[in-house]
């Protein structure tokens, strides 16, 4: 607990290092980061914005010294795993948000080195500033999120650089007691391949500083994938409720064998509806859950299926051209219908929308809102088309600034994992499903296989936090998803701080780290129990 004395002398010390308008210790601002998408209870006693290596170093010695825990957010948009709360209640705020510059660039070698204040939107503008032949791999989460805050959480995007944390490289960390250290390669003082090469010699640190609290990264580097000769993005819907199997089944060869090398993304009914428009109240007839009947219509009339899978094509034509064969071969025996989609074809049917309905009856409008935002980030695009969802239960219009905090969007993201293949995803699926179903809401999963061998699926429990017992009902339904997922055997590959605090059930593991953590922060004063360390 924080005394009110140390408390104050810290913030003195930190005013006069930061400067008094980087340190916030009261005002609406300071509300903001005791907000997230869920009900929380935790106080923030201040936030401070440091705008340098040197004076994260600084604000550590002082916590240290003066016993006042410290959180740190990159950029504090990681709405429905807890936004910027702290996981405990009295940790100031190192909010990262001011250190935003891009430090190296190399398009020989498809490198990046970032700080952790640069966001998707502004790599992706300096990639097109300067004419790079290089695409970054976008995750769904906002443009204005931080680049280095969802590597170390270890998220994923869409292309064949989809899994974040394996293409990053040359940590620089700040430990707890403020030393820096760095990580692979870049720990050797002027060592020419520290941005490429992550294993440098002896032990890999890498991993320690992701999903922990053993230190603040503040520099890293990021591999980018080249232009590819030709992209195509694939399409497939299936309105058979059980032919989720057979999809996981027949993707993961062609996953395998690395003909098809994105991260490809498998969503049901719920979670395609949820992207495209808010809760269809007067179909309903103000009634929620959304039930499988209503579902059903939406999915004739708007165009998509009971599951929905799609990915994204690399290569030169020839490469592509032998891909959308082997694609077409592999699905070919399943009730479902594939279409292979171009950036020019888009644009195309978005300019000849309306002769097309004329002729065809068909809106292909709402079909190109569906598939454009996804195509995008299969191209290293942002966008921020999936905040939408977030107002998936609100009775008020999206904002043209989504804000899921500002706006009372209720969100709970629970991210367990599975075997790729057919049965274990299906029975994950069906965990998921029934699980939410029971407790009224509506079970939006998307399923991601980023490797050949783990499926990653991400749940969003989502509503409206004004409506009067949600917060408490959303949490119990989290927490029972997660027990019965975990008794199952499938574990989350992130957590949120709905369910960090307290040691995970890992055995020697669990006490490996304690033991590591009182060695990296005897006083314990970094971002105490998270993970469950600490």
């Amino acid at each position: 607990m924080v005394v009110a004395e140390q408390l104050r002398e810290a913030l003195a010390e930190w005013q006069a290092l930061l400067g008094p308008g980087h340190v916030v210790y009261e005002g609406d601002l300071l509300r903001e980061f005791e907000t997230a998408t869920f009900s929380t209870s935790q106080s923030v006693p201040a936030v401070l914005r440091p705008g340098s290596r040197e004076e994260i170093q600084e604000c550590l010695r002082i916590a240290n010294r003066l016993a006042v825990p410290l959180y740190i957010v990159s950029g504090g948009k990681n709405w429905g795993y807890g936004s910027r709360v702290p996981v405990r209640s009295g940790c100031a705020v190192l909010d990262l948000g001011r250190m935003n510059r891009i430090l190296d660039f190399s398009e020989e070698l498809a490198y990046v080195t970032v700080e952790p204040g640069v966001t998707q939107r502004q790599l992706y503008a300096f990639l097109k500033q300067h004419n790079s032949k290089l695409w970054m791999d976008a995750s769904g989460a906002s443009p204005d999120s931080s680049l280095i805050g969802n590597t170390v959480e270890r998220g994923f995007g869409h292309t064949p650089y989809g899994d974040h944390f394996a293409y990053a490289a040359g940590l620089e960390v700040v430990l707890p007691t403020g030393e820096v250290i760095e990580t692979g390669a870049a720990q050797f003082a002027d060592c020419v391949t520290a941005p490429v090469n992550r294993w440098g010699v002896g032990p890999s640190l890498d991993g320690l500083f992701s999903q922990s609290n053993f230190g603040v990264v503040t520099r890293m580097s990021i591999h980018l994938m080249p232009e590819p000769e030709r992209f195509e993005a694939f399409f497939y819907t299936c309105e058979a409720p059980n032919a989720l199997p057979a999809i996981v089944d027949a993707l993961r060869p062609l996953k395998l064998q690395e003909l098809l090398r994105s991260a490809m993304h498998i969503a049901n009914d719920y979670k395609v509806l949820g992207g495209l428009r808010q809760y269809p109240w007067e179909e309903a007839g103000g009634k929620t859950p959304l039930t499988p009947e209503v579902m059903s219509l939406f999915r004739r009339s708007m165009s998509f299926g009971y599951w929905n899978a799609s990915g994204g094509i690399y290569g030169t034509p020839a490469q592509v051209s032998e891909a959308k064969r082997l694609l077409r071969k592999r699905l070919a025996h399943l009730p479902g219908k594939l279409h292979f989609v171009t950036p020019r074809l888009l644009r195309t049917a978005k300019r000849f929308a309306g002769p097309f309905k004329l002729v065809s009856g068909w809106d292909i409008r709402r079909t190109v809102e569906l598939v454009e935002p996804v195509v995008d980030l299969m191209r290293g695009i942002p966008t921020d088309h999936a905040l939408g969802s977030c107002y998936w239960r609100k009775r008020t219009p999206i904002p043209a600034r989504p804000d899921p905090d500002r706006d009372g969007c209720g969100l709970l993201w629970y991210s367990p994992t599975a075997p790729a293949e057919g049965e274990k995803t299906e029975q994950l699926s069906r965990i998921a499903i029934e699980t939410m179903l029971e407790y009224g809401f509506e079970p939006m999963i998307s399923l991601t296989m980023l490797t050949p061998r783990i499926i990653q699926c991400v749940t969003s429990l989502t509503y409206d936090r004004d409506v009067s017992g949600e917060d408490e009902r959303a949490l119990d339904c989290y927490h029972e998803l997660g027990h019965r997922c975990t008794a199952a055997g499938f574990w989350p590959y992130r957590l949120g701080i709905a369910s960090m605090d307290g040691p995970l059930p890992n055995g020697g593991t669990g006490d490996f780290l304690g033991r590591l953590k009182a060695l990296a922060d005897p006083n314990g004063i970094l971002a105490p129990g998270r993970y469950g360390i600490g």
